[in-house]
C-alpha cells in the first residue's frame, strides 16, 4: 500500500484489484456450477378414462297450458240477478255461477204446457171419432171421405201434440240455461260482469274462464333436426322410463313430480321448422300455472358404455378442433383429437378419440408439451386449493439413454 505524499490518501496497485476481483468472480462462476439444481418433472393431475352407464338427456324450453279450459258465456238472453262464486277460487262440475232472471222463461214453460194441454184435451174426441167412422163405413153408413176426414183430424191433432211437447221441452231447456253452471272442475278467474247486467246468448265475451290445473299440460317446441337426431340415437325405446320427463321450473329448482310424454304433433310449423311435443304434469298443489315458462328435460335413452372426462380436460386447438392430453405408457404426453357428443354435468360425453384404461390429463397441461415426460397424480374434482394430491406414481419412468 502506498501513500500519496502531498495528499496523504492511500493507493492501491490496480494490478492487485484486478486479480482480486477475477479471482471472486471465477469462485461465483465455480460455486453457480456446483449449486444448479437438476430440472424438474412436470406434475399433472390425471383421471383414468372408463366405460359407464350414461343416461342420455335433452333440455327444452317450454310454456304451461291448462289441462282443461272452459269460457263461459250465456246461453239465453236476460238479466243477470247474482253472482254466486268467488273469484279466484275453486269451482266444481254443475256448480252454479250466475242466476239469469228465470221468470220471462218460466212464463214461455207455462205457456207451452197450456198449448199442450189443449192439444191433449181434443185427441181423444178425434181418436174415437176416427173409429166410428171406420165403423159405419164397414156397415155403409158413411162414406169414404167422411172417414178421410176424420183420419186427418186426428193426425193433425197427434202432430200438434208432438209440436206442443216439443214446444214446453224448449221452454223447460232455456229456464234451465238461466242457471250459468261449471262444466268442468277447475280455478275461475275474475267475472267480467256484475250482478244486473245484461247477457246475451253465445256472446262473444266471456262471463268468466275456468282451467283446470291438475293436471297440467307443459308444450314444448323441438326442432325437427333435433328429432330426426333423437329418433336415429334412442336406445331405450321400450323402456318403461322411456317416456318420463322431468321439469325445471323458472328459477332453476327442480319440479319434484315426474311427468309423462303425452304425443308429438304430426305437422310442422314452417314458420320455425319445429314441432310440439307435449307432455303432462300432476300439479296437485297447483305450483305450475298456465302460461309459466319452464325447462323440459327428455330422456333420450341410455349409452351403456358411455366415456365422461372433466371438461377441464379438453381445450381447442388453433382450427377449433377439440383435443386432450394423455399420459401413454411410457409416461409421456401425447395428444389426441376428440369428438364431442354433449356436455352432461361438468363433463364431457366422448364419441370418439380415447379408449378405456387411457389417462387423461385433466389439471396442470399448461406446464407440459407432447412428448414431455411428467409425474402423475390424481385427479380429485373436490380438492380444496392448496390441498396436496394423492400421488399415483411415486417416480416417473427411468429415461432411456
Amino acid at each position: 500500500m502506498l501513500i500519496h505524499p502531498r495528499k496523504n490518501h492511500f493507493l492501491f496497485p490496480w494490478k492487485t484489484v484486478l486479480a482480486a476481483v477475477s479471482c471472486g468472480l471465477s469462485m461465483t462462476a465455480c460455486n453457480r456450477h456446483i449449486q444448479a439444481p437438476p430440472s424438474m418433472v412436470p406434475e399433472v393431475a390425471t383421471v383414468t378414462v372408463a366405460r359407464q352407464r350414461v343416461e342420455l338427456t335433452t333440455e327444452l324450453p317450454g310454456r304451461t297450458s291448462p289441462y282443461r279450459v272452459a269460457e263461459i258465456r250465456p246461453q239465453v238472453n236476460g238479466l243477470i240477478q247474482k253472482r254466486l262464486f268467488t273469484e279466484g277460487s275453486d269451482v266444481q262440475a254443475d256448480q252454479v255461477l250466475y242466476q239469469i232472471d228465470p221468470a220471462p222463461f218460466q212464463a214461455a214453460l207455462d205457456n207451452a204446457k197450456a198449448a199442450l194441454g189443449r192439444a191433449e184435451a181434443n185427441l181423444p174426441a178425434l181418436q174415437l171419432k176416427a173409429d166410428r167412422y171406420k165403423q159405419a163405413l164397414a156397415d155403409k153408413a158413411v162414406a169414404q171421405q167422411d172417414l178421410d176426414d176424420a183420419t186427418a183430424a186426428l193426425k193433425q191433432a197427434e202432430a200438434d201434440v208432438a209440436y206442443y211437447q216439443a214446444m214446453e221441452e224448449t221452454a223447460r231447456i232455456n229456464l234451465g240455461y238461466t242457471r250459468v253452471v261449471s262444466p268442468i272442475s277447475g280455478r275461475i278467474g275474475r267475472s267480467s260482469v256484475t250482478d244486473g247486467a245484461i247477457a246475451t246468448a253465445y256472446q262473444p265475451m266471456a262471463l268468466a274462464t275456468i282451467q283446470q290445473l291438475d293436471p297440467i299440460y307443459v308444450d314444448v317446441p323441438q326442432s325437427t333436426t333435433e328429432l330426426l337426431r333423437l329418433e336415429e340415437k334412442r336406445m331405450d325405446r321400450d323402456g318403461t322410463n322411456a317416456n318420463q320427463v322431468e321439469l325445471i321450473l323458472e328459477d332453476g329448482t327442480k319440479y319434484p313430480l315426474e311427468g309423462t310424454l303425452q304425443f308429438r304433433d304430426v305437422s310442422v310449423d314452417p314458420t320455425t321448422a319445429s314441432v310440439i311435443l307435449r307432455m303432462v304434469f300432476p300439479n296437485p298443489n297447483e305450483v305450475l300455472l298456465p302460461g309459466m315458462f319452464v325447462r323440459v328435460v327428455v330422456k333420450e335413452g341410455v349409452n351403456e358404455q358411455g366415456i365422461l372426462i372433466p371438461q377441464q380436460a379438453v381445450s381447442r386447438d388453433p382450427k377449433g378442433n377439440p383435443v386432450a392430453l394423455i399420459v401413454n405408457a411410457s409416461g409421456k404426453v401425447e395428444q389426441r383429437m376428440l369428438s364431442l357428443d354433449r356436455a352432461i354435468g361438468d363433463q364431457w360425453l366422448i364419441s370418439s378419440g380415447l379408449v378405456a384404461g387411457e389417462r387423461v390429463i385433466a389439471e396442470g397441461m399448461q406446464k407440459v408439451q407432447p412428448g414431455a415426460s411428467v409425474k402423475e397424480v390424481s385427479f380429485e374434482p373436490e380438492r380444496k386449493p392448496g390441498a396436496e394430491p394423492t400421488v399415483k406414481t411415486s417416480q416417473p419412468p427411468p429415461a432411456s439413454n
